[in-house]
């Protein structure tokens, strides 16, 4: 008992000495702003990430193989039949170590043993872990973490090693509470049991799953009792809790999969997306994050199902229950010192030690080409690429950081996986990746990719965690502490007496003998004492000789009884014997009917599996059938838009098509009419030939050859007051066409109200004619700008040129200025005169009688007034029409 009271007065002096720190700490920073610890100093030892490779089996046997494993560190990867991986054509095959390589025939619990176990011992002495998968879709990542039923996989098993291992040791629920900011507090016995009470009155919160109620058969049968594990070295002088939480990281968004949403079939509500924060220890958490406390791992795993069943699954070409988001499954197992007395636990926050292993399950990386994908798959399949990408990236910068000494950046932040995660990489735990390969020969090139990331990824290293301290309290203390309460209860039994309803005594059964009188003679004479004596002594023979009688008959009786009863045990006994035998057969097709049952059990529970799976197939095809649905409406309602559209274009394209239809058979009449105006005024010429032939033959005397008349000069022109208006020929008029042609303007009226763009060359000759063009309201340009078409609405182009016979050609080429849509102006040529004048230096050549006689006889019909007259009115057949245009936009230089 002495080591009992200095325990007392030790466990008193600690606690008000910590209360007396904490009293005179609040003093200090009271009217303070607290500040942020200093990060923790690094550890100069590392360790390389441990990445280890997982080869799933192919699901055809006649599937080619990319893949094959060497050793127990080693894989080889050959390209398949028709890919060529160099220019010669030849074959290049690639081997890769890992730390160590799982093949087909590895089960879930070696996987385990390697991978998951000494994480999972670090995690209950303290420190830190992260485990991650990662490969292509449809690899096994899924299957590697959670299992299937009858093969639980890392996840499960892990929860379980942790509850064999500290489950007698757990302290009561809500005696550890979170804080809400990455911390845990430390509540005593009485607040706990307050806390247990108003949970469980109040009907608003859940209430915590019982590990005794029914498990989901889906995952029954997950972990055998035949392959628990336990942690060695587990402090029993600690008290623990487990705390879990599930979220996914989906298109870069955080949701928390345990948080309950209100169900609103009609309108449901969208889940919230979280926020990442940084915790006084520099540690990256979600905040707001659903924390549950279990005890149990059928009641862990149970939480983990009911997130599991609202995570992000479609259905894709390559797998039916693709994942579509990066499922992270935390478990984070709280542990705090017990007192000296080995007792309660010690208030102390500080004393209190949270350590972490998260389990990731990394969606696939994928190639929209070979999925499949559309509209919203292919913003998942890019947003799960981009997130793989950045991991990719901050292991680069690390590996070049700790290889060549630089200290780059590394771009943590980019996607929210990484940014979670970057404590561990800064380390905070150890870190274990899972690479799941398919070996089939369709995977190849993204095989590659994987091996390669697995192949640096183990070059990158992290430093080693720091082992929690240790408190200067006596080993042992909670079993001295169960010792003693089990000595003191063992000696209140004791000063008790014996216990109510025990055995009765001996004495109860017997009746009570009469007291021996007094024996002491004082007196030789005493003749009263000893006749008293021998009285006393021949009453106490009578009751023992009676006593012997009544033993002895019941004796008798108890023999015959024994007898009877031994009888009876015979006759019972070969009743028994055929009772057994009766049950023994009962007890083989009891067993019989066990096997069955378990049989059609796991059966039922894969039918089950698999209508679960068809029923979220279905699910995934209904939201598939709706978005269809929408996609298709709304591309009824394009269709309808552009049908509409397109009627209205072909309104459109109908009016403007008539218009040109007119506009071209005004254009057709008009040249027609032309022509015809100008065969009409050939035939005439020929016809005036014709008279003035007939005439010099008719006037001709002599048979002989006529002598050429006399060349005769050129007369000089009249000035124009000196001109007289010339007689009409008396042949018929050129234009005789009932057609009506489209009338000309002549120069003096073109130049009205409008405003000209006069384009006249610098290499133009001055006409010295009657016929000089004189434009109103023009401007004179030598080369047209847009900025002097954008003024004007005519436009006229002065064009000369050399004639065979020497003298100076003219054209006139007129149009109209229109916008175009572009902002810019065209030109629209419609009208062409003609001007000719001899080049004053051009030399004369000697012309033949024969033209003489021509410019002769057609002197009387080329006189000013006619040939003015064609000219004024355009040369007709042109060539130029409406359609002939000319663009005076500026040609931009070459840079």
């Amino acid at each position: 008992m002495q080591v009992k009271i200095t325990n007392q007065n030790e466990s008193r002096f600690l606690s008000r000495k910590h209360r007396d720190r904490n009293t005179t700490m609040n003093r200090q920073l009271k009217g303070k702003t607290p500040r942020k610890p200093p990060r923790k100093p690094a550890n100069s030892q590392k360790d390389p990430v441990g990445v280890y490779c997982r080869v799933r089996p192919l699901g055809v046997e006649d599937e080619e193989c990319c893949i094959e494993v060497i050793s127990g560190t080693t894989i080889q990867v050959h390209a398949p039949e028709g890919f060529k991986s160099n220019r010669n054509g030849e074959y290049k095959e690639t081997q890769y170590s890992f730390k160590k390589v799982f093949g087909v025939s590895v089960n879930q619990m070696e996987l385990f043993e390697y991978v998951a176990r000494p994480l999972v011992e670090d995690l209950v002495h303290g420190k830190n872990g992260l485990l991650f998968t990662y490969g292509v879709t449809g690899s096994g990542k899924t299957f590697t973490m959670t299992g299937s039923p009858g093969q639980g996989g890392l996840l499960p098993r892990s929860l379980d090693m942790i509850f064999s291992s500290i489950g007698p040791f757990q302290s009561k629920r809500y005696v550890f509470k979170s804080d809400e900011k990455n911390g845990m507090e430390v509540q005593n016995e009485v607040d706990a049991l307050l806390e247990r009470q108003r949970r469980d009155n109040n009907l608003n919160v859940p209430k915590p799953s019982s590990s005794r109620q029914k498990v989901d058969p889906e995952i029954a049968d997950m972990i055998k009792s035949d392959e628990v594990c336990k942690a060695p070295d587990v402090d029993e002088d600690n008290c623990y809790a487990v705390f879990v939480s599930y979220i996914e990281i989906y298109n870069n968004y955080i949701y928390d999969l345990l948080e309950d949403s209100p169900d609103n079939e009609i309108k449901p509500k969208p889940p919230q997306s979280k926020l990442l924060r940084e915790d006084q220890n520099h540690n990256m958490y979600v905040a707001g994050s659903m924390e549950v406390e279990v005890k149990s791992a059928e009641e862990a795993f149970q939480v983990f199902w009911k997130g599991q069943k609202k995570r992000k699954v479609a259905n894709t070409r390559l797998n039916r229950e693709s994942s579509r988001s990066h499922s992270v499954f935390m478990i984070k197992l709280v542990q705090a010192p017990l007192d000296a007395d080995g007792d309660n636990i010690l208030q102390d926050k500080n004393a209190v030690t949270v350590s972490q292993l998260c389990l990731v399950d990394l969606a696939g990386s994928e190639r929209t080409g070979r999925t499949g994908a559309e509209g919203t798959r292919i913003r998942e399949a890019g947003n799960i690429n981009q997130s793989l990408l950045t991991l990719r990236t901050c292991i680069e910068v690390l590996r070049e950081n700790q290889m060549c000494g630089t200290n780059k950046m590394v771009p943590y932040r980019d996607s929210k996986v990484t940014h979670l995660f970057k404590n561990y990489f800064d380390g905070e735990g150890k870190v274990k990746m899972v690479v799941c390969v398919n070996p089939k020969a369709d995977d190849y090139e993204e095989t590659l990719l994987v091996m390669r990331f697995a192949e640096m990824t183990q070059e990158v290293e992290v430093a080693r965690p720091v082992d929690r301290p240790i408190y200067g309290f006596t080993p042992g203390r909670r079993n001295r502490n169960q010792a003693l309460k089990e000595e003191l209860s063992r000696k209140l039994q004791e000063r008790g007496g014996p216990v109510e309803g025990g055995v009765p005594g001996f004495m109860s059964i017997v009746p009570s003998l009469p007291p021996l009188p007094s024996v002491e003679l004082t007196n030789p004479h005493d003749d009263i004492t000893l006749p008293r004596l021998i009285e006393a002594l021949q009453e106490r023979y009578k009751i023992k000789q009676r006593m012997m009688e009544e033993f002895n008959r019941a004796a008798s009786a108890m023999r015959s009884m024994l007898q009877d009863l031994d009888h009876n045990q015979n006759s019972n006994d070969k009743l028994m014997n055929e009772i057994n035998g009766q049950l023994m057969e009962k007890d083989r097709v009891i067993q019989s009917n066990k096997v069955e049952m378990e049989r059609l059990e796991k059966k039922a529970r894969m039918l089950e599996n698999k209508i679960d799976i068809l029923q979220k197939t279905t699910k995934i095809y209904e939201e598939d059938k709706r978005s269809l649905q929408q996609e298709l409406e709304t591309r009824d309602q394009r269709l309808h838009r552009e049908l509409s559209e397109k009627r209205r274009m072909e309104q459109r394209m109908q009016g403007v098509v008539t218009d040109t239809q007119l506009k071209w058979e005004k254009e057709c009449e008009r040249r027609v009419n032309a022509m015809q105006l100008e065969m009409q005024n050939k035939l005439w010429v020929k016809d005036e030939k014709l008279k003035q032939l007939k005439a010099i033959v008719t006037e001709s005397k002599t048979p002989g050859r006529p002598e050429p008349p006399p060349r005769q000069s050129r007369p000089q022109r009249p000035s124009r007051e000196e001109r007289t208006p010339a007689k009409r020929s008396a042949s018929p008029s050129p234009i005789t066409s009932s057609t009506p042609v489209r009338p000309l303007h002549r120069r003096s009226r073109s130049a009205g109200g409008e405003k000209w763009v006069d384009h006249k060359p610098a290499t133009s000759v001055e006409l010295g004619t009657v016929l000089q063009p004189i434009i109103p309201n023009a401007i004179q340009v030598s080369t047209p700008t847009e900025k002097a078409l954008s003024k004007c609405d005519r436009y006229v182009l002065t064009h000369q040129e050399v004639a065979s016979d020497g003298e100076i050609q003219t054209k006139l080429v007129k149009g109209d200025v229109i916008k175009t849509r572009s902002g810019g102006q065209a030109v629209q040529f419609t009208d062409i005169e003609t001007l000719r004048q001899e080049h004053p230096a051009a030399p004369r050549r000697k012309r033949r009688s024969a033209e003489a006689n021509e410019e002769q006889a057609e002197g009387s019909w080329t006189d000013v007034e006619t040939r003015c007259s064609v000219a004024l009115e355009m040369k007709a057949g042109s060539n130029m029409g409406p359609s002939f245009e000319h663009h005076a936009i500026t040609k931009r230089r070459k840079p």
